[in-house]
């Protein structure tokens, strides 16, 4: 039970990587508060609670400081205090040369995946310096580390949530608090399942594993972070990739 006692916010965590890290902490003992806006949350406690863990879903919208906040004041209220952050909501973007890109489909990419770790480590951070210490860990990207055609929102927003991480890192070692980064490679989500099997299959072939990551192997990473077995980790970003940023 390498998280027995802690209580832990996930945000993101109605489905995909998410929801994986979400399960994966409350088999651990954690207590678990999703924060999230899409379908599914509900379930994901029901599934935690069913086995027979401690989970709440709050509805947030991680590009709102109000949202956030009270996100972090209900987990502490409801589970008497706030040990660790995961900060995993994201989403994808319209893949668009440059000179033709909208935007507001930039400003929406970077606000949710880039600001959105911001606000939510800001108000989790707030309430660990008052305890004495926590744990973050941030959701990065292979994107973060590597050039994609036509890839530049995302691409931009991720490469700032690792040196975000850096420098909250240094900023809080003192403090107790170990801030990290996992960028995995390709993950088997819906969202994955959803592409045709052509770009799939490049998918795999860009990674020399050999094969798409589980969810479940990329929870397994944050488990690790998050817990004391990585207690002298933080400033860090972890790829998890299958060798994919190794070429």
């Amino acid at each position: 039970m390498e998280l027995e006692g802690k209580v832990a916010v996930v945000t993101g965590a109605a489905s995909g990587i998410g929801r994986a890290i979400a399960e994966v902490f409350a088999a651990e003992g954690a207590a678990v508060v999703i924060g999230d806006l899409a379908p599914g949350a509900e379930d994901v406690v029901a599934g935690i609670e069913r086995a027979g863990g401690r989970a709440l879903f709050v509805r947030t919208d991680v590009t709102d400081e109000e949202s956030v906040a009270a996100l972090m004041a209900t987990a502490v209220a409801g589970f008497g205090g706030l040990d660790v952050l995961v900060a995993n909501a994201g989403i994808a973007e319209k893949k668009t040369p440059v000179h033709e890109m909208a935007m507001v489909d930039w400003q929406r990419v970077i606000d949710i995946n880039l600001t959105g770790v911001a606000l939510s480590n800001k108000h989790a951070i707030a309430h660990m310096v008052g305890q004495g210490g926590g744990a973050i860990v941030n959701m990065g990207s292979i994107l973060a580390h590597v050039g994609q055609a036509n890839s530049t929102a995302y691409s931009a927003s991720k490469a700032g949530v690792v040196n975000f991480t850096r420098s909250a890192a240094v900023t809080y070692a003192r403090q107790g608090i170990r801030v990290n980064a996992i960028s995995p490679g390709y993950v088997r989500t819906p969202l994955v399942e959803g592409l045709p099997g052509n770009v799939q299959a490049g998918m795999v072939d860009k990674q020399p594993i050999g094969r798409l990551a589980e969810p479940g192997e990329i929870a397994q990473v944050a488990l690790f972070l998050a817990s004391e077995r990585s207690s002298f980790v933080t400033g860090t970003c972890l790829h998890a990739d299958g060798g994919y940023t190794a070429l």
